[in-house]
C-alpha cells in the first residue's frame, strides 16, 4: 500500500494518475452540452448505494470509470453558459492549477512550521485586498471557509468589543434581505433569539437608513446596546447594495461595529467600471470577501478583513504544542492566532496564482462583464410582457417571473413558475434558482459566467414560459 503514499519513489505515480484524472475532466468540459443530464436522485442513488466501500478496486482507471458513472456523468456544470441558477461561478485555470498544487504539497496554514512560505503568501494577500477596500494600515484578516464563517468571525469580534456584561442585552442589525448567516451567526454566538433586527428595505431592496436610525435610536431609549450593523454588498437574492456611506455614518453616530457582508460584491473591487458602487465600503469595521463567487476562485477561497488587527485578538488561543506565547516575542507569525480555525488549506495560492498570471484587470473585467451582461437581461426583462422583474440589477442578478396574460389567480401563477424551474432542471437543459418576494415565488438568475450571452438569457426564458404555459394549459384541462 506505500505505493499509493505521494513521495519521492512515487512521484511518477502521482504524475500518471493525475494526468488521468484531468484527462476525464477536461473531456466533460469539453463535450458537456447542458448544464445539467436531468437525473434524479431515485436514478442515482442505487449506483452510489450498491458500491461496496469495503471493496477496494486497486486500479486507478477502473476507479475513474466508476466515477464517471456516479459523479462526472451527472454532475451540474458551472461552466456552462446556460447555469444560471446560484453564487457559483466558473473557475479560471491559474487557480485550478493552483488547487493541484496546494492539494499536493498539503501545506497548513496554522503556523509558520507548517507552511513558511504559504504564511506570507496568504498574509501579502491579506494585505492586498485590504488596500483594495482601503481599510487603512493597521487592517489584517484571514483567510476562512466561505462567507458564513467570515460573518461569524466578524460577529464575533464585534461582540466581544461591545463590551456588554449582559449578552441578551446586544443587538444586531441587518436588512431584511440579508444573508441568513446573520441571524445563525447571533445564534451561535450565545445571543437571544432578538438579537437580530431585522432593518425593512426600499424598492431596489437596500437598507433603509431611515429606518436604521429609528431602530438604532431606539435600541439605544430602551437600554439595549446595538453590537454591530451588518450591511450588505451584494445580497444573495437580488445583488443589492446597501447605501454604505450613510451606514457608516450612522455607525460613527452610535459607535457601532460596522461590518461589510461583500462576499458577492467583493469583485467591484477588481472592477474597472464600477467600483464606485461600493464607496464607503472603506469605512467598515470588518468586511467579508467571497472570492470563490466573484472572483471566479474554486471552492473553497473567502476571508475576513478587520480595520484594526488588534481586534483579531478575541480568536486567539495558546497552545504550547502549536503557537506557545513564546512564539510572538520571537515575531514568529502563526495565522492560527486569527482563525476559528487549526487545520486550514492552503486556499490562497489559488488567489495568488491567478493573481501571478491574469493580474486583478483581468478579474475585474471578467465580472464587469456579468455585471453589464445582467444589465442587459434586466432591459430584456423588462420588455417583454410574459415577466414581471423585481429590480434594475446592482451586480449581476436579475429576480422575475413568469406572470401569463389570461391567469390572474397568484396562487396558480405561484405554481406555473415553480412547475417551470423543477422542469428546467429536469431537462437538463438550463439551471436556475427561485426564491420569494413578498411571499410569492420568483426565479432568479445569477449572471456570473462571462460566456454566457443575452442568446442564451432569451432562449431560457423562452424556456421558462414554455414549461410555465404548459403546466397552466394542463391545469385548465384538469379543471375542465
Amino acid at each position: 500500500m506505500r505505493s499509493h503514499l505521494l513521495n519521492d519513489t512515487t512521484a511518477e505515480h502521482y504524475r500518471r494518475s493525475v494526468t488521468e484524472g484531468v484527462e476525464r475532466v477536461a473531456a466533460k468540459l469539453a463535450t458537456a452540452e447542458r448544464p445539467f443530464t436531468g437525473v434524479t436522485v431515485d436514478a442515482l442513488s442505487p449506483r452510489i448505494d450498491g458500491i461496496d466501500l469495503d471493496q477496494p478496486l486497486h486500479d486507478t482507471t477502473a476507479a475513474l470509470d466508476e466515477l464517471e458513472d456516479v459523479y462526472l456523468r451527472d454532475a451540474v456544470y458551472f461552466h456552462h453558459p446556460r447555469y444560471l441558477a446560484h453564487l457559483n461561478c466558473p473557475v479560471v485555470i491559474p487557480a485550478v492549477l493552483g488547487e493541484a498544487v496546494l492539494s499536493a504539497v498539503n501545506s497548513s496554514l496554522d503556523t509558520w512550521d507548517q507552511s513558511a512560505g504559504g504564511t506570507l503568501i496568504e498574509r501579502k494577500l491579506i494585505d492586498w485586498t485590504a488596500g483594495r477596500i482601503g481599510l487603512g494600515p493597521a487592517a489584517d484578516g484571514v483567510f476562512t471557509s466561505g462567507g458564513t464563517q467570515s460573518n461569524l468571525q466578524a460577529l464575533l469580534l464585534a461582540r466581544e468589543e461591545a463590551k456588554a456584561e449582559d449578552l441578551a442585552k446586544l443587538r444586531i442589525f441587518a436588512s431584511e434581505v440579508s444573508h441568513f448567516s446573520v441571524k445563525k451567526s447571533a445564534k451561535l454566538l450565545g445571543l437571544g433569539p432578538d438579537a437580530v433586527v431585522s432593518v425593512p428595505v426600499d424598492h431596489d431592496k437596500r437598507m433603509q437608513t431611515v429606518a436604521l436610525a429609528h431602530e438604532l435610536e431606539r435600541c439605544a431609549g430602551a437600554g439595549l446596546v446595538p453590537m454591530a450593523v451588518v450591511a450588505t454588498a451584494g445580497t444573495t437574492d437580488f445583488g443589492s447594495i446597501d447605501p454604505l456611506p450613510e451606514i457608516a455614518g450612522l455607525c460613527a453616530q452610535y459607535g457601532v461595529w460596522m461590518h461589510v457582508d461583500a462576499a458577492y460584491g467583493c469583485g467591484l473591487l477588481a472592477s474597472l467600471k464600477h467600483r464606485d458602487r461600493i464607496d464607503g465600503i472603506e469605512r467598515a469595521d470588518s468586511v467579508t470577501v467571497d472570492y470563490h463567487k466573484s472572483f471566479f476562485q474554486p471552492v473553497s477561497s473567502s476571508a475576513v478583513l478587520v480595520r484594526d488587527a488588534a481586534t483579531l485578538r478575541h480568536a486567539t488561543y495558546h497552545a504550547e504544542y502549536l503557537n506557545p506565547r513564546r512564539m510572538v516575542q520571537e515575531r514568529i507569525p502563526n495565522q492560527v492566532d486569527k482563525s476559528l480555525q487549526t487545520t486550514r488549506r492552503f486556499d490562497a495560492l489559488k488567489l495568488w496564482m491567478t493573481l501571478r498570471v491574469m493580474g486583478a484587470d483581468g478579474i475585474g473585467q471578467l465580472f464587469d462583464e456579468v455585471c453589464d451582461l445582467a444589465a442587459e437581461g434586466w432591459r430584456l426583462l423588462a420588455a417583454d410582457p410574459r415577466f414581471d422583474v423585481v429590480v434594475e440589477p446592482s451586480l449581476s442578478t436579475l429576480v422575475f417571473r413568469f406572470v401569463p396574460a389570461a391567469v390572474t389567480d397568484p396562487a396558480e401563477i405561484d405554481r406555473a413558475n415553480l412547475y417551470a424551474r423543477k422542469a428546467l432542471f429536469a431537462s437538463g437543459d438550463a439551471v436556475v434558482a427561485g426564491t420569494k418576494v413578498a411571499g410569492r415565488h420568483y426565479l432568479k438568475f445569477t449572471l456570473l459566467n462571462p460566456e454566457t450571452t443575452t442568446s442564451d438569457i432569451t432562449a431560457v426564458l423562452d424556456l421558462i414560459a414554455g414549461h410555465a404555459e404548459q403546466y397552466l394549459g394542463e391545469s385548465l384541462d384538469r379543471a375542465s
